[in-house]
């Protein structure tokens, strides 16, 4: 195609303050120009819309998308989910990965992968072109490899158990090996959780992603049980483990959650998920990003998320939906809105940030995607806006509930009628 140039009531280039009227000049997949307006004129009009770069889902699990409604994590979810939640009310966490658990086991191949499938289409429709997918035994690689997004692909290693932690890191090097990241595919690794994962593990997946060159994923201090469990090794997680013959307490790392922290020797960048009890005075490295997952967090009735204070800090934070076991949707943008309606303290350039160009950054891929600027892929997303003005244009994104009307991944329409599209 030739080169054309589109425009909007409103381009947010994240990289830069918000433009009104603003242009994206697009040739051969890749932006060549963000301008003001009346800089050149626009092939296209997009209208009373906002232009933001394509949103970054930095975790979630596609392979649990058949799981919607069939594993809440609390009997009202649907209240809990859309109201502040009140200090202490925390559900049982161990309940929640027994349906979890059950569920996996009863999904053949086959229904896996229609869910991985049906998972990174509703992304894609949501305005989401980056994802960050832990999956059990990397399955969601294929589908994802050729899907109209970019993903880094984490192979989830579990095991306890010395057996058990030898078999998963075994698993995990042959699929590195035969895995080759692709234009809009990488792979990367996830030793799954303290709870879950034998304190060696770690070290293995350590290892494999520095001699691999690759990003390391790993739910932490998700619950307060956890930390009951490393620190006294007592709580819910002991006769949940025991079910599932998983029950080492030799195995497990010995202290707080924060000591998983102190095994990163080696310079990798890390995504630490969750993160809901990890104190705030916690010592995290330059390359290590928190990735805060807002509606399930708030389902689980945890107390406020600390993510406001890691902010402070100069942490990298970013935004995850978790999985549809835990979560309505895989709706990025909800997410967003979901910290805007409860932290409304939260600037609407930093809130915007860390749905976009924070997660590419922990992803690794901030050098294609993640904003609006010359010498990047074009990927974007084009949103209604509500008739009404506001002080801060962010203000208008977050407030209104308007859904995504199209996304444009490489340079091509790749979902919904924009005018261009036709």
């Amino acid at each position: 195609m030739a080169p054309w140039t589109l425009t909007a009531r409103w381009v947010f280039p994240v990289a830069g303050p918000p433009l009104q009227r603003g242009t994206v000049t697009i040739d051969g997949g890749r932006i060549t120009a963000v301008e003001p307006h009346g800089t050149r004129a626009a092939d296209v009009d997009l209208g009373n819309a906002a232009v933001l770069p394509g949103l970054v889902n930095a975790h979630t699990h596609l392979d649990l998308s058949g799981a919607r409604g069939l594993a809440p994590p609390a009997p009202s979810f649907t209240a809990r989910l859309f109201q502040r939640i009140a200090h202490g009310s925390e559900t049982n966490f161990t309940s929640w990965l027994r349906k979890v658990v059950a569920f996996r086991r009863s999904r053949t191949p086959d229904e896996v992968q229609a869910d991985i499938r049906a998972g990174q289409e509703e992304c894609l429709r949501s305005g989401t072109t980056l994802v960050g997918d832990i999956a059990s035994g990397g399955a969601s690689w294929e589908a994802l490899a050729n899907a109209s997004l970019r993903a880094v692909v984490f192979f989830e290693l579990l095991g306890v158990t010395e057996e058990r932690a030898e078999r998963a890191a075994g698993a995990a090097k042959d699929w590195l090996i035969s895995r080759q990241a692709t234009p809009t595919c990488r792979p990367g690794i996830s030793p799954h959780a303290p709870y879950s994962v034998r304190a060696g593990l770690f070290g293995d997946a350590i290892a494999l992603a520095h001699n691999h060159q690759i990003r390391l994923a790993m739910h932490l201090a998700e619950t307060a049980a956890e930390g009951e469990l490393l620190q006294r090794r007592r709580g819910p997680f002991v006769a949940f483990l025991k079910e599932l013959g998983a029950w080492d307490p030799e195995g497990l790392l010995k202290g707080p959650p924060t000591r998983a922290l102190r095994l990163w020797s080696l310079p990798i960048p890390a995504l630490f998920i969750h993160a809901n009890f990890l104190p705030p005075t916690a010592a995290v490295s330059r390359l290590t990003t928190i990735v805060y997952c807002p509606r399930t967090h708030a389902a689980f009735g945890h107390p406020p998320h600390p993510f406001r204070d890691f902010l402070r800090r100069g942490v990298r934070v970013a935004l995850g939906t978790d999985s549809l076991a835990s979560n309505p949707d895989l709706d990025l943008l909800a997410e967003a809105r979901f910290v805007h309606k409860h932290y409304p303290d939260v600037p609407g350039d930093v809130l915007l940030r860390m749905a976009t160009l924070s997660g590419a950054e922990a992803l690794g891929w901030a050098d294609e995607t993640g904003s609006l600027e010359p010498g990047k892929s074009a990927d974007l997303v084009v949103l209604p806006l509500p008739d009404a003005d506001a002080a801060d244009p962010h203000e208008l994104v977050f407030a209104s509930s308007l859904p995504v009307r199209a996304v444009l991944f490489r340079g091509r329409w790749v979902f919904d009628g924009s005018p261009a599209a036709r």
